[in-house]
């Protein structure tokens, strides 16, 4: 298990890679999916906040190996959403 300090940083990293990339195909896509572009960029957001505070306060009564492997597969998982839904913009 990494520290919170770099999996905080990671989570960050990552989310700013979807909010940029977003943004490119909010501006070079077709001007019909401006809402769907906002939406993304959005949940982008809740994303960033939702995962960094859950490494802050891991849930109790729970072992933080287990803990914190199912936060890595559930962020990875909800990242390769995110990009299926870029890409189809």
């Amino acid at each position: 298990m990494a520290n919170k300090r770099s999996l905080k940083k990671g989570i960050n990293l990552i989310c700013e890679e979807l909010f940029t990339e977003c943004i490119a195909a909010s501006l070079y896509g077709a001007e019909r999916h401006k809402d769907n572009a906002e939406a993304l960029l959005f949940s982008v957001i809740r994303m960033q906040s939702d995962y960094v505070c859950r490494v802050s306060h891991p849930e109790p009564g729970m072992p933080a190996k287990l803990y914190f492997r199912r936060l890595r597969e559930s962020f990875s998982s909800q990242v390769a959403e995110l990009v299926d839904q870029i890409n189809n913009l």
